[in-house]
C-alpha cells in the first residue's frame, strides 16, 4: 500500500494497484493499517505495576529493573528460568535479532505465535519434501484447473488470496472443490462442496485416494520417478474404502467419488489448507496427508499445482526460516554441536563461550543447548509444573511477552495461575494487551512501548516465500521505540551487547537494520536467503511494477528476469544474482530422465542460470542444484 504523510501525520493511504500480490485489494487489516498506527489507545510511554496501580517510569528505570531482575533470576536458577516469546508482526531482520539474543542468553525457551498455526504444517510437509512453506505463489493459481480447499475459507480469511483464486475460475476454468463442516463463502463459489466431520481431515484425503487409486487416476510417471513409499501409502489406503469413509467422515461415496474425480480429471491442481487443517491434535498428520494426495496426483514441481499454505500475521513466515522457534537456529539448522558451530562462525563468536552461556547440566544425556525449549504452547507448564518433572535447572520465573498477546491460546484458567506465579512479566507492544491485564498481580509487571510495523523498516517474507522491503511511514509516536533498539537496551544491560552487535552497526542505540540482513545473508544456506541482499530486495520494491501479474517475473527494467521478491530458495552470494525462480524448487517440468547413471551429470540451464547435478538410479532419481558463476564450469 501507499501511504501519504503530511508534516509527520499519516494522513491517508491508498492500496498498491501496481503490486503484483496486492493489484490494489486490501483485507480488513490492510484497510485499517493507518488506525493502527495512529491508534488512540497506543501505549505512550513504560508504565509498571506497583501495588495493583500503573505508574509511568522512564526507559533507563525500566531497562534497569527488569534487566537486573533477569540478571537475579539468573544467577540463582540459571538462563532457561527467562522465557523470550517472540512475534509474527517482526520484521526478518528483528526476528532474526530476537533468536540470537536468547541464544546468547543462553536458552532455547524462545518461540512465537507459529507454533500454534502452522508448526503442523512446518513438520508434515518436511517430512514429506523437505520444508514447510507454500510451495507455488498466490499468482501462480492464474495456472491451476482445480484447486482443494480444506481447513480454508479464503473468501473471509484472505480475501487478496481470494482474487487470484476468482482468476484461475473466471479465466483458466479452475474447478473448486471445499471440503469444510460449514458451507463458507468460499464454498458459495465452488464447483463441489463437501461437508466433513471435524477432525476426519485424514479419513477424507485417504477416501479421496482411495477412489484415485480404484480408477487408476494417479500419474503412475511422476510417482515413478519422484516418489518413494507410495505402495505404504496404498496399503493404508485401502483400509478405508467409501463405507469406512461416510462411518468417519460423514461424507457418502458419491460426494468422495465426485470430488475425486473433479481433481484428478482437473490437473495441474493445487491443495490449499490453513487453521481448519493445523489446528488439530493430528495437525502433522493432516498436513502430510494432503501432501501425499499432492503427489498421488503429480502436481508438485508444477505450474498451478502445489500445496499452497496461507499465512495469517504478515510476518509469519519469515518469523518462523528466522528461527524464532524452540527447536531451532535460523534457516531450520536445527540445535545440534555443527548448526551451532556454524552460527557461531557467522556471528563471529566463539562457540565454547555460547556453550557456556547455557545451563552447564545435562537432562536425559543432553545438554540444555543441545535440547528444545518449552515451546510457546506449554509455557504454562514451564511455570506450575514440578521442576523435578522439567528437563532445565528451574521453573520459569521471568516472561517477555514481545509482540504476543497470549490471550489467544487455550487454557486461561491455568494460564492466569502460571501468570500470577512468575516474578517478573514484561509485555513489549505498541499496545497494553488483554495479558497485562488477566491477571489478578498488584506488582511486578512492565510494559515497553514498542513502535507499529509502520514506525520502522525492513524486509518481510510474504507466504509463498518472497522477501518484500518495506519502508518507514512515521517517527515513533509518544515515547515508543523500534523493536531492535529495545533488544539492544536489554543486552547491553544484560551483558552481551557486543557480543550480539559485533558485526552490526549502532547508532543512537539503534542497529542498522542492513547489517542484520546481511548477517542472516552469510548463515541462511540451507534454504536460499544468501542472495536476498538489502539492495535487491529495495530494488524490487522501488521496480514492483514490472513484474508479471501471473509469472512474477520482471518484464524490462532494472531487475529484468528476476521473481518478485526473490523467493527462497535464492542461493548463492546476491552478486550472483540467482534470480529465485520459482521453478527452482524442483527441476525444469519438461525434464525426463533418458539415462541410468551412477555418477552425477551436469547440465547448465540458461533460464535458471544455474547447474543442475543429477545422479539417476533404476529406482529413483536424486538432483541437487549448485549455482556457478559461468556454464563453463558446470
Amino acid at each position: 500500500m501507499y501511504a501519504e504523510v503530511q508534516d509527520g501525520v499519516w494522513v491517508d493511504q491508498e492500496p498498491a494497484f501496481d503490486h503484483p500480490f496486492n493489484a490494489g485489494g486490501h483485507c480488513a487489516k490492510g484497510a485499517a493499517l493507518r488506525e493502527h498506527g495512529h491508534g488512540e489507545r497506543r501505549l505512550k510511554y513504560p508504565m509498571k505495576l506497583v501495588d495493583g496501580k500503573w505508574q509511568k517510569i522512564s526507559w533507563e528505570t525500566a531497562i534497569n529493573e527488569i534487566g537486573d531482575k533477569c540478571l537475579e533470576i539468573r544467577e540463582q536458577d540459571g538462563p532457561d528460568s527467562v522465557y523470550f516469546l517472540g512475534s509474527a508482526k517482526h520484521s526478518n531482520e528483528q526476528a532474526y535479532l530476537f533468536r540470537k539474543m536468547a541464544s546468547l542468553w543462553g536458552t532455547n525457551n524462545v518461540d512465537h505465535q507459529a507454533r500454534i498455526c502452522h508448526s503442523t504444517t512446518v513438520a508434515g510437509v518436511a517430512n514429506t519434501w523437505g520444508y514447510g512453506a507454500m510451495t507455488n505463489s498466490f499468482n501462480d493459481m492464474h495456472n491451476c484447473k482445480s484447486i482443494l480447499f480444506v481447513g480454508s475459507n479464503p473468501a473471509e480469511a484472505h480475501p487478496v488470496a481470494m482474487q487470484h483464486i476468482l482468476i484461475a475460475k473466471e479465466k483458466n476454468g479452475c474447478k473448486i472443490v471445499v471440503a469444510d463442516p460449514r458451507r463458507t463463502r468460499t464454498a458459495a463459489k465452488g464447483d463441489h462442496f463437501v461437508s466433513l466431520r471435524p477432525g476426519t481431515d485424514i479419513a477424507f484425503i485417504w477416501g479421496l485416494l482411495w477412489h484415485i487409486f480404484d480408477n487408476n487416476w494417479e500419474d503412475k510417471e511422476f510417482i515413478h520417478q519422484r516418489v518413494f513409499g507410495m505402495d505404504e501409502i496404498r496399503a493404508e489406503v485401502a483400509k478405508w474404502p467409501p463405507e469406512e469413509v461416510e462411518r468417519v467422515s460423514g461424507v457418502g461415496r458419491d460426494d468422495m467419488f465426485k470430488a475425486a474425480k473433479i481433481l484428478s480429471e482437473n490437473r495441474p491442481g493445487c491443495v490449499v489448507w490453513c487453521m481448519g487443517g493445523t489446528q488439530h491434535t493430528t495437525g502433522n498428520n493432516n498436513t502430510r496427508a494432503y501432501c501425499v494426495l499432492e503427489l498421488a496426483l503429480g502436481n508438485i514441481g508444477k505450474s498451478g499445482g502445489g500445496a499452497n499454505i496461507f499465512r495469517g500475521h504478515d510476518n509469519v513466515q519469515g518469523a518462523t526460516d528466522l528461527g524464532v522457534l524452540s527447536h531451532t537456529l535460523p534457516g531450520y539448522y536445527g540445535l545440534s554441536d555443527g548448526a551451532w558451530k556454524h552460527w557461531a562462525k557467522v556471528w563471529d563468536v566463539d562457540h565454547d563461550w555460547i556453550q557456556g552461556r547455557f545451563d552447564p547440566a545435562e537432562y536425559n544425556g543432553s545438554k540444555p543447548i543441545n535440547s528444545n525449549g518449552i515451546p510457546v504452547s506449554r509455557w504454562i507448564d514451564g511455570v506450575l509444573e514440578d521442576k523435578a518433572k522439567l528437563q532445565q535447572k528451574a521453573n520459569i520465573r521471568a516472561m517477555f511477552y514481545w509482540g504476543h498477546a497470549v490471550n489467544s491460546q487455550t487454557r486461561g484458567p491455568e494460564m492466569q495461575k502460571a501468570m500470577e506465579k512468575l516474578d517478573m512479566m514484561v509485555i513489549v507492544d505498541p499496545y497494553p494487551t488483554v495479558a497485562a491485564v488477566m491477571n489478578n498481580r498488584k506488582d511486578g509487571v512492565y510494559l515497553l512501548p514498542s513502535t507499529t510495523q509502520f514506525e520502522t523498516y525492513g524486509s518481510v517474507t510474504a507466504s509463498n516465500r518472497s522477501l518484500q522491503w518495506r519502508d518507514k511511514v512515521i517517527e515513533p509516536l509518544f515515547d515508543s521505540k523500534p523493536d531492535h533498539e529495545i533488544m539492544y537496551l536489554v543486552s547491553q544491560k544484560l551483558g552481551f551487547s557486543d557480543q550480539l552487535f559485533k558485526h552490526i552497526k549502532v547508532e543512537n542505540n539503534e542497529p542498522l537494520i542492513e547489517d542484520i540482513t546481511r548477517e542472516f545473508n552469510r548463515g541462511m544456506w540451507t534454504i536460499g536467503y544468501t542472495g536476498q541482499s538489502p539492495e535487491r530486495i529495495k530494488a524490487h520494491q522501488q521496480n514492483w511494477h514490472t513484474f508479471n501479474f501471473t509469472t512474477l517475473e520482471a518484464e524490462g527494467g532494472p531487475v529484468s528476469g528476476e521473481t518478485y521478491g526473490l523467493p527462497w530458495p535464492c542461493w548463492g552470494t546476491p552478486e550472483m544474482k540467482h534470480p529465485a525462480p520459482i521453478s527452482c524448487m524442483t527441476p525444469p517440468k519438461k525434464w525426463r530422465v533418458v539415462a541410468v547413471t551412477s555418477v552425477p551429470v551436469s547440465v547448465w540451464n540458461m533460464k535458471d542460470r544455474a547447474c543442475w547435478q543429477w545422479t539417476a538410479t533404476r529406482k529413483a532419481v536424486s538432483w541437487k542444484m549448485a549455482i556457478r558463476n559461468s556454464p563453463t564450469k558446470c
